[in-house]
C-alpha cells in the first residue's frame, strides 16, 4: 500500500530557502504539490531557487509552483511585508517553515567566558527573535481565515520551526546559539497551546550536523570523520532527509501532531563523545545545522 504525502492546494512559505536545508524543504514541498514562496535575505538566491523549482515542475508535470519573496526576517516590517506578499501572490498561507538560523556574519563559536552582550543580542536576534517574528506573522495570516476551518480535522495551518540538535546536550563554544534555539523549542509548546484551538499546529524539527554546502566547505575531513564516529548511525544528516521530514510534519498525515520537538541527528544526542565545536572558532561556522 502506498500513502502519498499530498500538499496539493497548500500555500507554503519557507524562510532561508536560498541554500542548504531551506532550499531542499522548498523543493520537496513543491514536489508534493504545494505553491511555495521562497525567502532569502539575498534576492538573487531566492530568485534562483524559485526558478529552479519552476523548471523542475515543468519538467515533471507536477502541480507545485514557486515565487520569490526576499526579505530580512529580523525586521518586523519586512516580515509583515513578506507574509502579505506571499498571501497575495499565492492566495493564502497554509504552511510556514521558519528555517533561518545560524551564527550571524562576523560571529564565531567561542568559549562562554569570551562572550559579551553584543554576542548575545546578535545571536539571539538571529536565532530566536527572527523566528518568533515569522511565526507571529504567519499565525496572524492563518488566523484571518480560521472561521472556515475544515471539518475533517486537517486544520487551518501549520508552522514548523527548524531548531537544533545542540539543544539536547551541552554545546561547548556554541552556548549562546544553543540557548537561543532551546528558547525557541519552548516557544513552540506555548504557540501550540495558544493556536491549537484555532486549528493551527506548531512543531520544531531539530537537525544534527547537516552536510550542507556551508558545512562541506568549512569542516576538514578529520572534523567530519570525528562527527560521523560519534553518531550511532555512523553518518551525518543530509538536507534532503530533513526536507522530507518537514514535508511530512506539515502535511495532513501529521494533523494530530503539535507542540512536538522532532530530533533528526543520526542519534548524535546519544553520544558521550560528541566533539566540541572548537574547529569552527576561526571559520565562524555553527556546528549544528549551518544553512
Amino acid at each position: 500500500m502506498s500513502i502519498p504525502i499530498d500538499h496539493a492546494g497548500h500555500r507554503a512559505l519557507v524562510t532561508g530557502a536560498g541554500a542548504g536545508i531551506g532550499r531542499e524543504v522548498a523543493r520537496w514541498l513543491a514536489r508534493a504539490g504545494a505553491a511555495v514562496a521562497v525567502n532569502d535575505l539575498v534576492a538573487e538566491r531566492a530568485d534562483a531557487v524559485a526558478a529552479e523549482i519552476a523548471k523542475e515542475v515543468r519538467a515533471t508535470g507536477g502541480a507545485g509552483s514557486a515565487v520569490s519573496v526576499p526579505a530580512d526576517c529580523r525586521d518586523d516590517g519586512a516580515v509583515d511585508a513578506m507574509v502579505a506578499t506571499t498571501t497575495d501572490r499565492l492566495g493564502g498561507l497554509d504552511v510556514m517553515v521558519a528555517n533561518v538560523g545560524m551564527l550571524p556574519k562576523g560571529r564565531r563559536p567561542r568559549p562562554f567566558t569570551d562572550t559579551r552582550g553584543d554576542d548575545w543580542r546578535d545571536i539571539v536576534d538571529q536565532n530566536l527573535v527572527q523566528a518568533a517574528l515569522c511565526g507571529r506573522a504567519a499565525a496572524e495570516a492563518m488566523l484571518a481565515r480560521s472561521g472556515d476551518r475544515p471539518s475533517d480535522g486537517s486544520g487551518d495551518g501549520c508552522i514548523l520551526f527548524v531548531t537544533s540538535g545542540e539543544t539536547t546536550r551541552p554545546a561547548p563554544y556554541n552556548g549562546v546559539y544553543a540557548a537561543a534555539k532551546a528558547a525557541l523549542n519552548h516557544l513552540v509548546t506555548t504557540m501550540a497551546v495558544e493556536l491549537g484551538p484555532e486549528g493551527i499546529r506548531v512543531n520544531a524539527m531539530a537537525p544534527g550536523t547537516t552536510l550542507t554546502e556551508t558545512v562541506a566547505a568549512a569542516f576538514t575531513e578529520d572534523r567530519v570523520a570525528a562527527l560521523v564516529a560519534s553518531t550511532p548511525l555512523r553518518r551525518m544528516v543530509n538536507a534532503d532527509e530533513l526536507a522530507r521530514m518537514a514535508v511530512f510534519l506539515t502535511s495532513d498525515l501529521a494533523r494530530c501532531v503539535t507542540g512536538q520537538f522532532v530530533l533528526a541527528d543520526a542519534g548524535a544526542f546519544l553520544s558521550r563523545s560528541r566533539p566540541a565545536n572548537d574547529e569552527g572558532l576561526e571559520s565562524g561556522l555553527s556546528g549544528s545545522h549551518a544553512r
